[in-house]
């Protein structure tokens, strides 16, 4: 009979595309994955692994059983799925991520929520961008996470997910100020043609999301300040190195010298919470969609 565990390192391996990344993303050893596939190896009769290079490639025999794998894994996670709900208890381990603003903003609430409500819930909590979170998710790393969804930009979401809308969080202008727009009551973005922008480093999903939104004003962004953390940025503006769209989730102390002006039309991003639909059935997701919904809805 085929060991579960070496099918699903022989599965991460196909996944991933090493057997470090595999190691890595199963939080076990390089050499464990080694063990466990020369062991399947042993099992099967079959050569899986061949050198490739300095990395490792599989062979056609390993890439049907990673198939199997697979769909195997798949039905014991609805199984696990299936009991959890069969027993209606809240227990067990739950690995959870949100980006950098909801891990601020709504995890510390939700995570109070959890802990209060379901103490035999053992919650892991973690911090990533949206797209690493929707490939977690997707492999099993991750149990639940909280992205963000630009509606002026939205994100392609693969099959195999379910996903609750928690909150809808408006981005605002802010501006020095002593800039002449400062004392407006609001302003379209074709209005700071021509300013000095403070942005998030290229490639995140922050400044891909600002370029786009700017140059679909017609305004060509010159950015001259690439911060990751908005109160870095805040402190920017306050300094009159120029200004930043930054969401309302995302704000915390406006620092004097800065002024916070809402923008026409108001550029939306709407937060969800995302699992993969064969563990919809889990208890423990239940309750931390109900927990973050809970803190959403105070904070709307």
């Amino acid at each position: 009979m085929l060991d579960l565990n070496r099918l699903k390192a022989l599965h991460a391996v196909s996944v991933y595309g090493s057997v470090g990344a595999a190691a890595e993303a199963l939080r076990v050893t390089p050499s464990a994955i080694s063990q466990q596939l020369a062991k399947l190896e042993r099992e099967t009769g079959a050569t899986l692994i061949e050198r490739n290079g300095r990395g490792v490639r599989l062979t056609d025999a390993a890439g049907v059983l990673a198939d199997h794998a697979d769909r195997i894994l798949a039905l014991v996670e609805t199984a696990e799925a299936d009991f959890e709900a069969l027993r209606g208890t809240v227990v067990g381990k739950l690995v959870m991520s949100a980006f950098p603003t909801a891990a601020r903003g709504l995890a510390p609430g939700a995570l109070k929520l959890l802990k209060e409500r379901h103490p035999d819930l053992l919650v892991h909590f973690h911090e990533r961008e949206p797209e690493r979170q929707v490939r977690e998710v997707l492999r099993g790393e991750l149990d639940l996470v909280v992205v963000q969804d630009w509606l002026n930009r939205p994100m392609a979401m693969p099959e195999g997910l379910s996903r609750a809308a928690l909150i809808d969080d408006v981005a605002d202008a802010f501006i020095p100020a002593d800039h002449p727009l400062a004392n407006e009551p609001e302003i379209r973005l074709a209005e700071l043609h021509g300013e000095r922008w403070i942005s998030s480093s290229p490639g995140t999903v922050c400044h891909d999301w600002l370029v786009f939104t700017l140059r679909s004003s017609e305004v060509e962004p010159e950015i001259t300040c690439m911060v990751d953390e908005y109160p870095t940025q805040l402190a920017l503006v306050a300094a009159g190195q120029g200004c930043a769209i930054i969401p309302r989730l995302g704000r915390d102390f406006v620092p004097e010298g800065v002024r916070v002006v809402p923008i026409l039309p108001r550029p939306t991003r709407r937060i969800y919470a995302l699992w993969r639909t064969e563990s919809a059935r889990r208890p423990a997701i239940r309750a931390a969609v109900d927990a973050l919904r809970r803190v959403a809805a105070e904070l709307a």
